[in-house]
């Protein structure tokens, strides 16, 4: 008899429950869809393994690294490597946090879909607090663009705004994020970000 009474209230727990956990749930998913993607900048930029922090322009490459350009051209490879980052702003209104545990991109360059990967890492989105979400990216240029080593090493320089005309990158994602039932995938891809670079 004990137990037949105590029957309504386990099952009035359990809703209680699954409510709350199903709200908290739906609260990270409004967090994330409110934080907004903004390309910040491009750092550690070296192509085929030229530090290119202090190159504005081809003409500031000397002779020997002149060569390295002109030989990765003859083997069809121009490596491409650096640091995008991300600007993430969850809004001071919004007063949930959003914890993002897994990212998958693929990144556009000039509307060209060219490398797709995952960032495996956990960020916390904290309300009010922009947070730089840093993606590390190794292409082979010469997969997706043809050109002189001039015209290929503009297009890099373009891209973290040290020269160049402007060009166009975006980046499509679909976020991974914590809730009470588990990391739960973003329902479809969004572009977080799409802005044209270069002076």
């Amino acid at each position: 008899m004990r137990f037949r009474l105590f029957r309504p209230y386990l099952a009035l727990s359990a809703l209680l429950l699954a409510t709350t956990v199903g709200c908290a749930t739906l609260q990270q998913f409004a967090a994330l869809r409110n934080v907004d993607f903004a390309l910040d900048r491009v750092s550690d930029l070296r192509l085929s393994g030229i530090d290119l922090g202090s190159v504005r322009s081809f003409d500031d490459l000397n002779i020997m690294d002149a060569g390295r350009l002109a030989l990765a051209l003859s083997r069809n490879e121009l490596p491409m490597d650096f640091r995008l980052h991300l600007r993430a702003e969850n809004p001071a209104e919004n007063s949930t946090e959003a914890r993002m545990v897994q990212m998958a991109w693929t990144l556009l360059l000039q509307d060209r879909e060219t490398l797709s990967g995952v960032l495996e890492e956990e960020i916390l989105l904290r309300p009010g607090e922009p947070t730089d979400v840093p993606l590390t990216i190794s292409l082979n240029l010469l997969e997706f663009f043809d050109g002189s080593a001039q015209d290929l090493l503009e297009l890099a320089l373009s891209m973290a705004n040290q020269g160049g005309a402007p060009k166009e990158i975006a980046l499509r994602a679909t976020p991974t994020i914590q809730t009470p039932l588990g990391p739960m995938q973003y329902p479809q891809p969004i572009t977080i970000l799409s802005r044209e670079v270069g002076q």
